[in-house]
């Protein structure tokens, strides 16, 4: 099995955990005064404080949405994707992109949604009915 490794920026740890671990359920590994491991979704993520951190703003248009230049995330199962955007609806989480259908009828065609966490990062997460379709063109 192959997993990716992801460091990304965050300007306190505190809420850096309780976003990761308690809200989106990543189980927490290794950890320091400076930096936090995060298991998403069979990923290694690494949140390193930042005390400068700069915000970017850049974004390109995609299917009609801006979509945030700088962002990670998972592809999940339809229906677990189905699930946890109704559970960011419930905690009236603020969308950076609503969940919604992109490139309808497309071989491209996918649910996607962005949040950020505390720190500004943004988050897609985003699913395939047919996963074989990922790099479809």
């Amino acid at each position: 099995m192959s997993c990716f490794h992801l460091a990304f920026p965050v300007a306190d740890l505190t809420t850096t955990r309780a976003f990761y671990a308690d809200f989106l359920g990543c189980a927490v590994g290794r950890e320091s005064e400076h930096w936090i491991d995060f298991d998403f979704h069979g990923h290694q993520i690494t949140a390193h404080l930042d005390t400068q951190m700069q915000s970017d703003t850049s974004n390109n248009l995609v299917d009609g949405k801006h979509v945030p230049v700088r962002h990670f995330g998972v592809i999940l199962e339809w229906s677990d994707w189905q699930r946890l955007a109704e559970r960011f609806r419930q905690a009236q989480v603020d969308f950076v992109i609503e969940p919604c259908i992109r490139f309808k009828d497309e071989p491209g065609e996918q649910a996607t949604l962005f949040i950020v966490d505390p720190s500004g990062n943004h988050l897609e997460f985003k699913s395939f009915r047919d996963m074989s379709r990922v790099f479809a063109r």
